[in-house]
């Protein structure tokens, strides 16, 4: 059995706190702040579909409400993946009914673009859609 010198277990305790410190800086960094998203302005949002589907409508007061558009389930977790002044990128998972992953940019403080996929119900789902504030809740 080799036996470790203090000398290499204090460069073993370095080695150790780079590996830690490394990974702990994303988690640390890590903001569930989402600050584009809450300086959106307020009111009914209607969303138009690339694809040609119906127009819906919905009330955005803190603009979470636009990152899981297809999944209502209030108990999802999320991952923020990117937190920019006009873009953010969200991974949400909703137990027992899929899980998505949504990038919004901001265009206007009343106007976004929005690519979202994911499963939800075992389906998978894509689309693209353009989100414009229209009026008051």
């Amino acid at each position: 059995m080799r036996r470790i010198s203090r000398s290499s277990k204090g460069g073993l305790a370095a080695a150790a706190c780079v590996v830690v410190c490394a990974f702990g800086i994303p988690a640390a960094a890590q903001s569930d702040g989402l600050a584009m998203l809450s300086g959106l302005a307020k009111g009914e949002w209607t969303l138009k579909y690339r694809d040609g589907s119906p127009e819906r409508k919905i009330c955005v007061r803190s603009g979470l409400e636009l990152i899981k558009l297809r999944h209502s389930d209030p108990n999802c977790s999320r991952f923020v993946v990117e937190d920019a002044a006009s873009r953010v990128t969200v991974q949400y998972t909703c137990p027992g009914n899929g899980y998505g992953r949504t990038d919004i940019r901001r265009e206007t403080g009343s106007l976004v673009q929005i690519e979202s996929q994911g499963i939800v119900s075992g389906q998978p789902f894509q689309f693209n859609a353009e989100a414009r504030r229209t009026g008051s809740c």
